[in-house]
Order: C-alpha cells, then sequence, then structure tokens
C-alpha cells in the first residue's frame, strides 16, 4: 500500500513537532493520557464531540466491531476499545502516525484493536459487506474522500449498526444517493466540525 500523508492530517510535514496527548473520556481506560505526534492538520475529534457520541451509542460498545477508517490519532478508536468494543480496526496510512498508534496500543494491552497501515479506501474495498456495528468517519475535510469512503463503506455496516461521519459541513441525504434509506439519528456541530450518526431507517 502506498504511504502518504496521514488520515487527519492531509499534507503533513514528515518533520512533524513536539507530541502532546488526548485523554480517553470514559470506559476501562478512562482518563488516561494517549501521546499523539503533533503533525500539520491532525485534528483529533475533541473531547466534548467524543463525549457526545458515546452518550448518543450508550456509553458501552461490549461485543461491538468497530472500524475508524481514517484513524489519524486514535482518538475514536482507543475510544470504543474501551467501552468494551470486541473488534476496533484502525487504519492509517502515514507511517508515523501509524506507528504511534501501534505504540499507544502496546502501552494499553489493547488487545482487541487491530491497525492497518494502509490505504483507506483499498483496505474498505476488500472488506466483506455487514462486517461491523459501527463505521468512524472522519476523512480531511479539504478533498473528496468523504464521498468515497461513504461508497465503500456503508455496504460494511451491519442491519442495525451505525455510521458516524465527521465532516467540514453538515450532511445533507436528499440530495446523496448513497445514503439513500439511511437517516441522520443525531447531529450536532462544534466550531467547524459537523458530526452526524446515521442508521438505516426502520421499515416496520
Amino acid at each position: 500500500m502506498p504511504r502518504s500523508a496521514p488520515s487527519r492530517a492531509h499534507g503533513a510535514s514528515s518533520k512533524g513537532g513536539k507530541p502532546h496527548a488526548i485523554r480517553i473520556i470514559g470506559g476501562d481506560w478512562k482518563r488516561t493520557p494517549l501521546p499523539v505526534l503533533d503533525l500539520d492538520g491532525l485534528r483529533p475529534t475533541p473531547d466534548r464531540v467524543r463525549e457526545t457520541l458515546f452518550n448518543w451509542l450508550g456509553q458501552r460498545l461490549d461485543g461491538l466491531r468497530c472500524l475508524d477508517l481514517f484513524a489519524g490519532s486514535g482518538a475514536l478508536g482507543f475510544e470504543a476499545a474501551s467501552r468494551g468494543a470486541a473488534r476496533v480496526v484502525m487504519v492509517e496510512r502515514n507511517a508515523r502516525a501509524a506507528g504511534q498508534l501501534r505504540a499507544n496500543q502496546e502501552r494499553l494491552s489493547a488487545r482487541t484493536i487491530e491497525i492497518a497501515e494502509a490505504d483507506g479506501l483499498r483496505l474498505a474495498a476488500s472488506l466483506a459487506p455487514g462486517s461491523f456495528d459501527v463505521v468512524f468517519l472522519d476523512p480531511p475535510f479539504d478533498g473528496d474522500l468523504l464521498g468515497k469512503a461513504l461508497t465503500l463503506t456503508v455496504p460494511l455496516v451491519s442491519a442495525d449498526g451505525f455510521l458516524y461521519v465527521e465532516a467540514g459541513e453538515a450532511l445533507e441525504l436528499d440530495c446523496n444517493e448513497t445514503l439513500a434509506g439511511w437517516e441522520i439519528v443525531r447531529q450536532g456541530k462544534a466550531g467547524a466540525v459537523h458530526f452526524h450518526l446515521l442508521q438505516r431507517e426502520n421499515k416496520e
């Protein structure tokens, strides 16, 4: 797989800067700080947004299978694993960022986490339909990755599963054929970030 900029740090410098940290909000590793590389454009999902998201999901994710397709700092994936997810696949195409994810995984002895240093879109295309209960999508805002990622990941979500999307603007389902049959069950905005939790419409 080709290596390029980190998923949430499009155009990041290979030099990087001083490391900083994110803090896991809830679950088994609550309040645990995790180092994050200071790469240009890397934007971990803010604490307030993560807290809101996992309130929506019900705090615990026991037994669920999760995919974080643009892992970046790993904020979403580590939070999911902390809350009991049975499997968390975190995909990061940048070698340095992926190395930091592996270091944090080792620090936590996180056996339910799988880290793939790969291009997210290519990896998603190889995965089996319905293989995840929660899919997290937080691609760079300055490209067209979201549309491509939605096309590839919508089939991966189990029948009753959830799709979480962060974007630079609010999702418009009426003009998005990929999301036909889906509904936004919760949404919010924090600064420039629009975040959405989607689920398939109940046809009953």
